[in-house]
């Protein structure tokens, strides 16, 4: 499903972000990204989503080479990539239903269909009695379920989870990690960054982990070893 070829991205003037990075991802897999803050995660993961281009190396998704999507399709790429994040982005003036539907009004999605597929990303998400509060009326974990929910709403072949449960307490980050397994169970391929070592240790997932930039142990079943 997702192939990196020799992934290099160097910033100006001459900082390595990703160095040399080779390695595939199966439909339907549960795969980890771990290291330090710096190590290129998310570096990778915007690489993934073509909002950053690689300075040398080549990435295929659904065998179609990212760099020469022009710039009119990326929109319905994307749509096959759900994205969540740390800060959970949402729209504060936006009730919980609203954030989510808010992502199919953009691509012209009607009412009708919005609704149907609202009922039922809420229900995944355990969020249908708060969908008409607002983010300041939701917990950490609620507004990391709001966001999962609308990365969910297009029903995305890959989910790109960028330390999820950074802001969140333990017992709402094993509530999201709990979250992301039952959406990978449907058949989403779930991509996770993170340098939590409980999560990666209780998870036995396989497991990616970078060290300034380069790949240093890619385990089908993996542990926090930095």
């Amino acid at each position: 499903m997702i192939r990196l070829q020799n992934i290099t991205k160097i910033y100006p003037p001459k900082t390595i972000a990703l160095d040399d990075v080779s390695f595939e991802i199966k439909p339907k897999e549960f795969v980890c990204l771990v290291g330090r803050s710096g190590a290129g995660k998310t570096t990778l993961l915007k690489l993934l989503l073509a909002e950053e281009r690689p300075t040398s190396g080549r990435i295929f998704f659904d065998n179609q080479d990212i760099q020469k999507v022009k710039l009119g399709y990326l929109p319905e790429l994307r749509r096959k990539i759900g994205a969540v994040f740390q800060d959970y982005k949402l729209l504060p003036s936006k009730t919980a239903y609203e954030n989510i539907a808010y992502a199919m009004e953009v691509i012209g999605a009607s009412d009708l269909e919005i609704a149907r597929d609202m009922t039922e990303v809420l229900d995944i998400v355990g969020l249908t009695k708060k969908a008409h509060n607002f983010p300041a009326q939701l917990s950490g974990g609620e507004k990391q379920r709001v966001a999962i929910a609308r990365a969910l709403i297009h029903r995305p072949e890959v989910i790109l989870a960028d330390e999820p449960t950074g802001n969140l307490d333990p017992y709402h980050t094993l509530d999201i990690i709990r979250l992301l397994l039952k959406i990978n169970e449907f058949g989403t391929t779930i991509i996770l960054a993170t340098h939590n070592k409980e999560i990666i240790n209780s998870l036995g997932k396989r497991a990616i982990t970078l060290h300034e930039g380069k790949i240093i142990r890619d385990e089908k079943i993996g542990r926090f070893i930095l």
